[in-house]
């Protein structure tokens, strides 16, 4: 598919936003596009090789300005660092996409503790680490500003087999809320995007290894048959960071073809059911009633 960028060209023209996880992945789809749309770029992870080479090829084909800082959201005296080194390369930072995330399949019975806290540490503590950050130069400098948190469609279901992230997600989905309520007042947004199936190699490689990924088809469990294209989260993203969405706050909007649907109807997979055997369906329904 060839999906199209939603946005006017200035739509963030002017502004400086922060991804985490931005060097890769969607952080860097998303990253991408809000170049195109006119918006200085802070990204970071743990890899500086990696975002070093993201931030010249995204320089290269946009002409945008992106500045690339080693983080560990972990740790916050590194976010605070990460916060003054952007501040001093672009005088104000607007929005934050907290986007950093660590996940892998398992039985629940076979993680350690650590693993189990690992994952609470890069999604729940991070996050909230980079809100803080953040949220407490923003109040103080009264800058209004927005963030961002990319969460998952289980983080309010919950899902078996990926228990840390969905704990250590559902946190994140309640801070989200909690500081729309409480940071309203200064100005400063908060909202989530909740994706689907969006194909990258770094989060299938893990959640689907090796052939999983074709013998389990996890796109037909997706109403449209396929999986997201990365333009189509940056499109919504961008969306939710510029100024038309301004009155938007407190929300969290899933973006996965249905599949969070198509699983809570009870009657749902019926759409397998073929036109002949509707019929036979019909015949022994209406004998049923007759009787």
């Amino acid at each position: 598919m060839n999906i199209q960028g939603a946005l006017k060209a200035d739509s963030l023209n002017g502004k400086t936003i922060l991804i985490t996880g931005g060097g890769t992945g969607l952080g860097r789809a998303m990253g991408a596009y809000f170049l195109e749309l006119g918006a200085n770029l802070i990204i970071t992870s743990r890899k500086f090789d990696v975002l070093t080479l993201a931030a010249r090829e995204m320089e290269d084909a946009t002409s945008g300005s992106v500045l690339p800082v080693a983080c560990d959201v972990r740790d916050y005296q590194q976010v605070d660092h990460l916060l003054k080194t952007g501040l001093e390369k672009y005088g104000k930072i607007d929005g934050l996409i907290n986007n950093a995330a660590g996940n892998f399949i398992s039985p629940t019975e076979r993680l350690s503790a650590n693993a189990f806290s690992t994952i609470i540490d890069i999604v729940l503590k991070g996050t909230v680490n980079c809100t803080l950050a953040l949220g407490k130069h923003w109040i103080k400098e009264k800058h209004k500003a927005s963030v961002l948190n990319i969460v998952t469609t289980y983080a309010s279901t919950g899902s078996a087999y990926v228990v840390p992230s969905a704990a250590a997600k559902g946190g994140v989905l309640s801070l989200t809320k909690s500081l729309a309520a409480e940071w309203g007042k200064y100005g400063i947004r908060h909202n989530a995007i909740a994706p689907g199936l969006f194909p990258t190699k770094g989060a299938w490689d893990r959640l689907l290894p090796g052939n999983l990924a074709e013998k389990f088809k996890p796109q037909n469990r997706v109403p449209l048959n396929r999986t997201g294209e990365h333009q189509e989260l940056a499109n919504l993203a961008a969306f939710l960071m510029s100024d038309f969405a301004e009155y938007i706050n407190g929300e969290t909007i899933t973006i996965d073809g249905g599949e969070w649907i198509q699983g809570a109807g009870q009657f749902n997979d019926f759409r397998h059911i073929t036109d002949e055997m509707w019929d036979s369906l019909e015949q022994m329904i209406k004998k049923t009633n007759a009787d």
